[in-house]
């Protein structure tokens, strides 16, 4: 497959999805059709539901989609993270069980990295999985999981061996978030949404075959991980919403995205939401400051070339290029973005960014962006470690000291008792 032109792929993929497109099928039955003929996801080899086609030509087949109005594979949320680290360390049972209902989005997924005690150190979780009776038994904390409340698994960094340095001593599993050692609460945040979860295990038990990657190889495995969701954090990205088109297959993707998608909906006010400063400061009649003007010209340029670097990491990547450090400039400069249009839309709003609700002429928007912009410095890893990640490992300098990776990390100091 590999060897076909685009206007062959175009042609092979409209004949199909004319012969086979119907509105009135249920989601899971085309999701389930898609996946068998690889033109959910073609850039995936051609031995796990996909066509073997460069990441270059998706593009095109995703036109002829939009064309047609035809409804694709389940692409959004933790479970793209899931496909990916799967695809690439996973086992052929992992591939077996899980890429398929991934793609149908029968079952969906959450992240399990971050802990109370460790911050932006990821290495240093201390959530432990102890091997007793030929199962690992899981027990810890976890916090920040977007969308654990409804997941079927998650995706799990645990500590295995204390004895072993900080990255070494760490695996990575594949969780069932329903069975009953897991207890999972909602954090209500500042902006008044719910999406994200603190974790909590309690002799939760983790098949031997479902641990991904080898023992102590954890860290390699949540590489990969962060930096498929650094790379979406770009701000390149379509939010899924539902189609208003009639027909079975919509309604089905309307209640999937209602549900599934929920936890997102706040995330384009994250970005700083650079499209509406024209339009914001015009409405309040602010367009002829020229302060205003300079900050907002400020926040739309850094915006466009933002854009301009984050579509050359993914032309690198639909030249099938690997995953890199690349992703972490974008990362950080979405945060650079989002402080910028913060700041502009607090100059074109002025006292009146405080309202929410029917006081404020926006819906809450502009108050909706002031207190979730924050987050995107966070998620994901800090602009900090995403400062470290540049430096290092794209310009080539020296390495920060450290002074906990050289002994066993159970005599490593840390703020919370493994």
């Amino acid at each position: 497959m590999t060897d076909m032109t685009e206007d062959e792929i175009r042609a092979e993929v409209r004949e199909w999805l004319l012969e086979n497109w119907d509105p009135d099928r249920g989601l899971v039955e085309w999701r389930n059709m898609l996946i068998d003929s690889g033109w959910g996801v073609p850039h995936w080899p051609e031995e796990w539901h996909g066509r073997g086609l460069p990441v270059g030509m998706t593009p095109v087949v995703e036109e002829e989609f939009d064309r047609l109005g035809a409804v694709g594979v389940a692409k959004m949320g933790i479970r793209t993270l899931a496909a990916a680290t799967i695809l690439e360390h996973g086992t052929d049972l992992h591939k077996q069980r899980f890429l398929r209902s991934i793609l149908t989005g029968e079952e969906t997924w959450c992240q399990l990295f971050s802990e109370p005690g460790s911050g932006s150190d990821l290495a240093g979780a201390v959530t432990r999985a102890d091997f007793r009776d030929g199962k690992w038994v899981i027990n810890g904390q976890k916090v920040w999981n977007t969308s654990a409340h409804h997941a079927d698994f998650g995706l799990l960094l645990a500590r295995t061996d204390w004895d072993a340095v900080k990255h070494q001593g760490l695996s990575y599993f594949l969780l069932d978030m329903r069975q009953p050692g897991v207890q999972v609460h909602q954090l209500r945040q500042m902006n008044g949404h719910a999406s994200f979860n603190q974790v909590f295990f309690t002799d939760a038990v983790v098949e031997p075959e479902y641990r991904i990657g080898g023992l102590g190889e954890g860290w390699k495995v949540a590489t990969t991980t962060l930096m498929h969701e650094r790379r979406g954090a770009d701000g390149v990205r379509r939010y899924a919403t539902g189609s208003d088109r009639a027909g079975r297959i919509y309604e089905e993707e309307r209640a999937e995205v209602a549900t599934v998608m929920a936890p997102y909906i706040w995330y384009p006010q994250r970005t700083g939401r650079a499209d509406l400063l024209i339009e914001r400061a015009k409405a309040a009649g602010r367009w002829d400051d020229r302060a205003v003007r300079q900050e907002v010209a400020k926040a739309l340029t850094l915006a466009r070339t933002a854009e301009w670097t984050a579509r050359r990491a993914r032309e690198a990547q639909q030249l099938g290029l690997p995953q890199g450090p690349e992703g972490s400039i974008g990362k950080l400069a979405a945060s650079i973005v989002a402080r910028a249009c913060a700041k502009a839309h607090t100059m074109i709003a002025g006292p009146d960014a405080m309202l929410t609700g029917e006081d404020d002429g926006t819906g809450g928007v502009v108050a909706e962006i002031l207190v979730s912009t924050p987050a995107i410095s966070i998620a994901g890893g800090t602009d900090e470690i995403q400062r470290n990640i540049i430096s290092e490992r794209i310009l080539s300098m020296p390495k920060e000291a450290r002074h906990d990776t050289d002994r066993p990390f159970r005599d490593v100091p840390r703020n919370q008792v493994g």
